[in-house]
């Protein structure tokens, strides 16, 4: 009987801390449920994250630094970020603070602190991973015998980085991700991670105070001329550039972009069918026929339209038939004084970022593309209690315009249908689409991220949490 004491104290021992580790689990996940207003009952709404006090630092050992280098443009890098600080998280490593796109066909040179601050970005997050500015001087930066430098697999699961990417910490004191553009899979993930994503992309990352002043300006001086539009018009050059859209450009624009298409050697595609495209809905909608279908969907002449996007290609008279149709035109160059907007010009992520404020402030927002911009702020409207995002199904709708240009269709006959085709088009609570084995084709995380939201409980088939301890 003595000798069996031993053995129920061990076997008490291990039980008490399996359970204790049970209930920090539960803690740490019921902490973000909290947070995302999803503990039950109706969502509240968050405090803004300053009012916040930090939270206490997580303890725990580190295996190694995490160094990233994002590529693309700021909305692109956005969910990098996040997807790299919930591998961080899953692998219980130390996160240096970001490097952002500097070679990227919009050359900016921002900083990460240019952009977000730096200290609550740190700050809000040690309660889930251990963010260090750089890297200790110890490490030298081309000592290839403690780091190593790659891209993760693209749409990769927990399981890649925890059997893949973890066993090379036993080797290297530092692993740089080269490339981190969607290299977290969608779907498949457990709950605590997905959080973890939310958590970065809705409190964590929040612009620096110039850019959060600067963008809520903007947004006070719309306001005061009543509701308005945040019309994302992917009009821009590289955009037409590299996908190869060329409706509505006269020849010398179209060789333009091509030349530049080829300029690039990082772009894969260099031969588009601009036609088929187009016709398959994978183009950005002109300013004409952005024109078109705003007036059939009902918007009046009078309704105020904020232009979210860089420099439209053709400029002021490209944007012609737009304002012909909506005289309330305006711009962020046209609300703000050229002395304000000094620091961020030359800049393209800072100027996208006042974009991003006022397009996810505005009454509604319509993009006339699916691209980065979009996705992100679409999910921001969700998590801000579903504001209107009407999403156009170009597909359709270029062949209603097509129609009515040649004169085959009546202007009543065009609006009904635009309009039958917008049924439903409006942003909804949904669960996202899942596609097996074709994460490009499914509904993207960063658009409906419904594991933070309210209706969070109508969409099934999370994974239990899988992760490092």
């Amino acid at each position: 009987m003595a000798r069996s004491r031993p053995r129920v104290w061990l076997v008490a021992g291990c039980a008490a801390l399996l359970l204790w580790a049970s209930v920090a689990q539960l803690v740490a996940v019921g902490r973000l449920l909290v947070l995302f207003g999803l503990a039950g009952g109706a969502p509240a709404p968050s405090p803004p994250p300053s009012s916040l006090p930090p939270p206490p630092p997580r303890i725990y050992k580190s295996n190694g630094y995490l160094k990233i280098s994002c590529n693309g443009g700021l909305n692109q890098m956005r969910s990098e970020i996040c997807d790299m600080v919930a591998v961080a998280r899953l692998l219980n490593l130390t996160m240096v603070v970001p490097e952002l796109d500097k070679r990227s066909f919009w050359a900016d040179q921002s900083n990460f602190g240019d952009i977000f601050d730096v200290r609550h970005f740190i700050t809000s997050l040690r309660d889930e991973v251990r963010i260090v500015k750089q890297l200790p001087k110890k490490f030298g930066p081309t000592d290839s015998s403690i780091i190593l430098e790659m891209p993760p697999v693209s749409w990769s699961d927990e399981k890649y980085y925890l059997h893949q990417i973890l066993p090379l910490f036993s080797k290297y004191r530092v692993i740089h991700f080269n490339k981190t553009d969607a290299r977290l899979a969608n779907n498949g993930i457990s709950t605590e991670l997905q959080l973890v994503r939310c958590r970065v992309n809705f409190h964590a990352l929040k612009f620096t105070p110039q850019i959060e002043a600067l963008g809520n300006k903007l947004v006070q001086k719309l306001g005061a001329k009543g509701s308005f539009v945040a019309l994302h018009l992917r009009y821009e050059m590289d955009m037409l550039a590299f996908s190869g859209c060329n409706h509505g450009l006269n020849p010398e624009e179209a060789e333009e972009l091509k030349r530049m298409r080829y300029a690039y050697p990082w772009w894969r595609e260099k031969e588009i069918d601009s036609k088929a495209k187009r016709s398959e809905g994978l183009c950005p909608l002109t300013p004409e026929e952005t024109s078109l279908v705003l007036k059939a969907l009902g918007f009046q002449k009078d309704t105020l339209v904020y232009i979210a996007a860089g420099e439209i290609y053709g400029g002021e008279k490209r944007l012609e038939p737009l304002r012909a149709v909506f005289p309330k035109l305006v711009r962020k160059e046209m609300l703000l004084d050229s002395e304000a907007l000094r620091q961020f010009q030359n800049h393209s992520s800072q100027m996208a970022a006042l974009d991003f404020i006022v397009s996810t402030s505005s009454d509604v927002f319509l993009p006339t593309y699916d691209g980065n911009m979009a996705k992100l702020v679409e999910g921001h409207r969700r998590f801000l209690g579903f504001r209107k995002s009407v999403l156009l199904d170009r597909r359709k709708l270029v062949e209603l315009i097509d129609l009515y240009n040649s004169k085959t269709i009546s202007w009543e006959n065009f609006t009904s249908s635009v309009q039958e085709v917008d049924r439903g088009r409006v942003v909804q609570s949904s669960c996202r689409r899942k596609l097996e084995n074709k994460p490009k084709e499914e509904d993207y995380f960063y658009a409906n991220p419904h594991e933070c939201l309210a209706n969070s409980s109508q969409c099934s088939g999370t994974k239990d949490t899988v992760t490092v301890r």
